[in-house]
């Protein structure tokens, strides 16, 4: 995550048989650093304008825990040979068949996209191998309804002296009718809160198979 970038528009998708489904390739796909949740929010918008039958299949899953403390292993901004970085929170779209899961992550050395088995022992690891309060949660919501619900002004991304920590994307700020910024219920990891529904890493292996 060292640098923004803003793709255009085109064609090359990357397309995967087992779905019928397309996405575009990474060099094309609308990115801006450290505003992981931004891009994830613009491939949903992908989905929704380009393949709304498939948009029931898609997923945007925000990872985090109270300490707001999560281990993320093969990410591209880690200087580490196994690419560990510690974030307060990151977030991937995942598109659910009916034989496998796909995470689509911009930030990682993994492919683009990856089979979830693959991410899960990659890039998240089991919490057997980590201090409890480093375990990561899951908040999983439909991509039509994140789409729906999600509001950021960007205002976390600013310092104590309101200078950008990361410069933001160039396009004006997601907005909805209700709000201007939720993003904290996005991250927060109680569950039975907010939007979608929050999993402990045991219970999202279960459910994206």
């Amino acid at each position: 995550m060292e640098s923004q970038v803003k793709a255009e528009e085109s064609e090359n998708v990357s397309s995967n048989p087992e779905t019928d489904f397309n996405i575009p390739v990474i060099q094309d796909c609308v990115y801006t650093s450290c505003y992981c949740e931004e891009n994830v929010w613009k491939l949903c918008e992908h989905v929704q304008l380009n393949f709304p039958e498939h948009q029931k299949n898609c997923f945007c899953v925000f990872i985090s825990n109270p300490e707001k403390k999560i281990p993320l292993w093969c990410q591209k901004s880690s200087s580490e040979e196994d690419g560990l970085v510690i974030w307060d929170y990151h977030v991937i779209f995942v598109y659910k068949s009916k034989d496998k899961s796909l995470v689509y992550d911009l930030d990682t050395r993994l492919p683009f996209p990856c089979d979830i088995q693959e991410y899960l022992s990659k890039a998240i690891r089991s919490d057997l191998l980590i201090k409890p309060e480093f375990h990561r949660f899951f908040r999983v919501i439909p991509s039509e309804e994140f789409i729906r619900r999600f509001a950021s002004d960007r205002s976390h991304m600013l310092n104590e002296e309101g200078k950008w920590i990361k410069e933001p994307p160039n396009y004006p700020c997601i907005q909805t009718k209700e709000s201007t910024n939720n993003i904290q219920d996005f991250i927060n990891m109680c569950p039975g809160t907010g939007h979608g529904t929050v999993m402990d890493f045991s219970d999202f292996k279960k459910n994206f198979h």
